[in-house]
């Protein structure tokens, strides 16, 4: 049961399996992890990473280590999932909001992402807003936000369309920020994918640290009913602030 790509970064990939196991019942709420040495036998990753990973899964509430028992399943482990349409550098600040940097503000041409995500056409023109989130004097996060063609606003939700045009200081603001900012009374839905990855050279530079430092990728989508109006990438290096993401069920 060897873990693919456990090599380059074993203690993502593991809570993410270990995580995975929980919410399908394969681990159920109330049982007992199997020990350290046997879990790390049957997962064929080594004990020190097995740690780790272990050690994230109860810091985000989903084990208990329960003296005499071993690690415990919690009861109603949290499952994954924003709870809400919220700013990230609110969401990780743990109460006090992290600082937001702007590398870019531009317009710009539809990606293969955005063209995917905010089903931009062609020749459409869409905001881009490259954002560096910090805290306590080191780099958190790294955002990519884009916003649907402002056609498309104008029509489902013109109040985003004129607080981005009219944003009193975008450099120090995500997009995100100003789409909940202009939606009072609008009701947003949003959806959210998380993954493992590495930084690689340009996004390592820019968050000062090593090109191969394991990162987790949020890929986050928002809509006004159908409509997509914003598509996000966030990435958050080891050493991020927790990053919430309870959903109730």
């Amino acid at each position: 049961m060897a873990v693919g790509g456990a090599q380059r970064r074993p203690v993502v990939v593991l809570y993410e399996r270990i995580a995975d196991a929980i919410h399908d019942g394969t681990y159920p709420p109330g049982s007992t992890l199997p020990s350290e040495p046997r879990l790390a036998r049957e997962l064929g990753v080594s004990r020190p990473a097995l740690r780790e990973a272990l050690l994230l899964l109860q810091e985000d509430g989903l084990l208990t280590v329960r003296r005499g028992v071993g690690r415990t399943v919690n009861d109603r482990p949290p499952r994954r999932g924003f709870e809400q349409v919220q700013p990230l550098e609110e969401l990780i600040g743990a109460g006090a909001p992290l600082r937001v940097q702007a590398l870019l503000r531009a317009v710009e041409e539809p990606t293969d992402f955005t063209t995917q995500h905010l089903l931009a056409p062609a020749r459409a023109e869409l905001r881009f807003w490259e954002s560096l989130l910090a805290g306590d004097g080191a780099a958190a996060a790294l955002s990519h936000e884009w916003a649907a063609p402002d056609d498309v606003l104008e029509q489902v939700h013109p109040a985003f369309a004129t607080a981005l045009r009219t944003a009193a200081s975008p450099e120090r603001t995500s997009m995100l920020a100003v789409l909940t900012g202009a939606s009072r009374g609008v009701p947003l839905t949003a959806h959210s994918s998380v993954s493992a990855t590495l930084l690689g050279q340009r996004r390592g530079e820019q968050l000062g640290r090593p090109s191969d430092t394991p990162a987790v990728l949020v890929t986050q989508v928002v809509r006004v009913g159908d409509t997509p109006v914003l598509a996000a990438k966030h990435m958050l290096p080891t050493g991020a602030p927790a990053l919430p993401v309870l959903q109730s069920g």
